[in-house]
């Protein structure tokens, strides 16, 4: 299994320092995200500072952005970190696209799929030479003059990895990216009774293999040096519990396992500003559902038994500023023994 950690953003000053120190501890992956801060900028410090370690984000939003600017970032990072970036992207949901970013909204799936077409064909047009001419739907990419073609060094084709909660989305992802990034609002049965399913019958389209689309997420982890700390990590997974939960596309999660008029009850308790409150109203039995639980010294067993044979992939940090999510080297390493079916990105052109 791969563990990843999350980059620093809110101080790019810290951004190097912070992703040496991550690579030297042994962790596999650093993942930024798009909430409060630009999701490229850690990436282009990490990529100059670090040799080893696997950059990407988790998740950029799609639509906001042209392809177009999205190729670009990602073929500078990609140089810049030797052939070691691995773009995630996802559509969010409507309010966010309308209200927060002015995007205009439609169906998140087609529109995502050209998304994941165009970038592959700017970017194989600035690798060969070839003449741009992606004409979709939602994109059309006719217009490449020499002057505007970055140069290619011969990297590998950047890895495309689509956030995925519904059974549209994962089956979109099976079809057209090299892997998934779930949802933290996840059990190992919704894993494995509803994800799994979904992402084979999209591979199946178009003969894309297990062994070369990794699984990220689908849970969270709860862990620290002793009891006191993991409580203190317990509690924090318990709030993030409430607040997904809240949420009415997530409650298919929570109808599997009979809990929906919890959900209800939380989303009633959202529109009433009882925010606050609301963690109180998930029982440790539930938070367990969703989050690998044990002190340093347990957690590669939990992990094993929450998400082994599933997921390819966890972030041992929820965000950048969560304390006492770093696990030593010795335990990483332990969690990193578990096996998973995943061998590599296909990145030949």
């Amino acid at each position: 299994m791969r563990v990843l950690n999350t980059l620093p953003q809110a101080d790019l000053r810290t951004t190097a320092a912070a992703a040496k120190a991550m690579e030297d501890a042994g962790y596999d992956g650093l993942l930024t995200m798009e909430n409060k801060h630009d999701p490229f900028l850690a990436h282009a410090i990490a990529a100059v500072s670090t040799t080893r370690v696997e950059l990407g984000t988790s998740v950029a939003i799609a639509f906001p952005r042209s392809p177009m600017v999205v190729a670009n970032a990602c073929w500078d990072l990609q140089n810049a970190s030797g052939g070691r970036f691995v773009l995630g992207i996802g559509p969010q949901i409507r309010p966010h696209n309308e209200k927060r970013f002015s995007v205009p909204w439609t169906a998140p799936a087609p529109r995502l799929r050209e998304y994941v077409q165009a970038l592959r064909a700017i970017w194989t047009t600035w690798d060969k030479g070839e003449k741009l001419d992606f004409r979709g739907k939602h994109y059309t990419f006719t217009l490449m003059p020499p002057y505007f073609m970055p140069p290619s060094t011969g990297q590998k084709m950047v890895p495309i990895t689509l956030a995925a909660v519904g059974e549209h989305s994962l089956r979109l992802a099976g079809e057209v990216a090299d892997g998934v990034r779930l949802h933290g609002f996840c059990t190992r049965q919704y894993l494995q009774d509803v994800i799994l399913p979904r992402l084979q019958e999209g591979m199946a389209r178009t003969g894309r293999t297990r062994a070369h689309f990794e699984i990220t997420g689908g849970g969270f982890v709860a862990t620290g040096p002793d009891a006191a700390a993991t409580a203190k990590m317990f509690e924090a997974v318990r709030g993030r519990v409430a607040f997904y939960g809240s949420t009415p596309g997530y409650w298919p999660v929570l109808d599997l396992h009979g809990l929906g008029d919890l959900g209800r009850e939380l989303n009633a308790m959202s529109k009433a500003g009882k925010w606050n409150e609301m963690a109180a109203r998930v029982p440790d039995d539930v938070v367990h559902l969703f989050a690998a639980v044990g002190t340093h010294d347990e957690i590669a067993q939990r992990i094993a038994e929450r998400f082994g044979g599933l997921s390819d992939a966890l972030n041992m940090r929820a965000d950048s500023t969560t304390e006492g999510a770093d696990v030593p080297s010795d335990v990483l390493q332990e969690i990193k023994t578990i096996p998973t079916p995943f061998q590599g990105y296909r990145t030949a052109w």
